[in-house]
């Protein structure tokens, strides 16, 4: 192994660090965010979201596992992650104890959004390393993004479908709830936008 690659391999071992402090962060954020859900759709749509949440931070346990790496080691990047990831919970648990409902509910949807863009570049970044990296730690690697995939996806795009609706409907304006990504059953970037592009003709 030249030292290009063992300096990748360090990085590698960080960025699995931070995404296994994510999905655990994540269970926290959803946990949570249940507790501020108004609308029983959503609700119901994030309780989905915890449970695959916590296979995924099985999956990347695993990871660990077969890598022969520690999971509980810690990182300046990973302490950053759990920290995030807590403030996250108490500005949700600040908007349940100091806003209206809907308003904590909006909160909540926006703190679920920022965990899941961070998830979500997570898992794109080990799909990367599976795809490209030449050491033998790839297959458990690319076995592990192929069974979250699809999950992260529709975590994200679904959210921020759900947020931009209830923030117009907060606004004011006529909003599509559920959102049109839930409508077409949005799994990637370019559903996404279209999604959104047609919300106009569903209201």
């Amino acid at each position: 192994m030249d030292r290009t690659s063992k300096f990748n391999e360090a990085k590698i071992k960080e960025l699995l660090l931070q995404a296994l402090e994510t999905e655990r962060g994540g269970i926290q954020v959803y946990t949570a965010a249940i507790s501020a859900a108004v609308n029983p759709d959503l609700r119901q749509e994030w309780e989905e979201y915890l449970d695959e949440t916590r296979t995924h931070e099985k999956v990347l346990t695993r990871v660990f596992q077969d890598l022969g790496m520690d999971a509980e080691a810690q990182s300046p990047g990973r302490k950053v992650v759990a920290h995030q990831g807590a403030s996250l919970v108490e500005a949700i648990e600040m908007a349940m104890r100091d806003a209206k409902p809907d308003a904590a509910e909006l909160v909540a949807a926006e703190c679920v959004v920022l965990a899941e863009t961070k998830d979500h570049q997570n898992w794109e970044l080990i799909g990367h390393v599976a795809k490209h990296a030449t050491w033998d730690g790839a297959a458990v690697l690319k076995a592990a993004y192929d069974a979250v995939e699809d999950d992260e996806d529709h975590h994200l795009y679904h959210t921020k479908g759900w947020c931009r609706e209830l923030w117009i409907q907060s606004l004011g304006f006529p909003a599509v709830l559920p959102p049109p990504e839930e409508v077409k059953h949005v799994e990637t970037a370019i559903g996404a936008a279209k999604a959104e592009a047609s919300r106009e003709q569903m209201i």
